[in-house]
């Protein structure tokens, strides 16, 4: 049976679940620098496992075609992930709560408004990159594992979803 999911907006009550939303419009700030510069503290990123440093990247998106079947689902299970538009366009964010396996009857959309970023909670099962545009840009800050004692860090774990027959479908 093919189930349709559409995007919604990105609110921050609806994706609390799942992760926070990163804009700095309604949040309080501090005035910095001799009042230079203005800071927002905008999330806090889990790094609290062994093993790995923070890292910057930059990934450049390519533009999907809809109706897009969803047939992956992947997850961080030791870190949070944190995406930050420099294109300035909309993009999604496929989302699912579950364990050891993706809980399909959460699975939501969300499009966010271009100005907005999203950080992924720590285990939370997610699409990949989800562009509109082609060749949109994103900052994306995450964790890199690094060996100790002859043991890697499992960085993604992707679970197939080919047969759910699950598309997301652009209004």
């Amino acid at each position: 049976m093919r189930v349709e999911i559409k995007p919604k907006p990105l609110t921050r009550e609806a994706f609390e679940k799942f992760g926070e939303v990163i804009e700095k419009e309604n949040m309080d700030s501090l005035v910095i620098n001799r009042g230079y510069a203005e800071k927002f503290e905008v999330c806090n990123m889990d790094t609290n496992e062994e093993n790995g440093n923070l890292c910057l990247h930059i990934y450049i998106g390519k533009k999907r075609e809809f109706p897009l079947h969803i047939d992956m689902l992947e997850k961080h299970p030791f870190f949070s992930q944190t995406f930050l538009p420099r294109s300035k366009e909309p993009f999604y964010s496929v989302v699912a709560l579950g364990g050891r396996e993706p809980d399909l009857s959460t699975l939501e959309v969300f499009e966010t408004n271009g100005e907005q970023g999203i950080l992924l909670n720590k285990g939370t099962w997610h699409f990949s990159l989800l562009c509109i545009k082609d060749k949109e840009e994103f900052f994306v800050i995450d964790k890199v594992s690094t060996k100790q004692k002859g043991k890697n860090l499992v960085e993604c774990i992707e679970h197939n979803i080919e047969d759910k027959e699950i598309y997301l479908i652009k209004e």
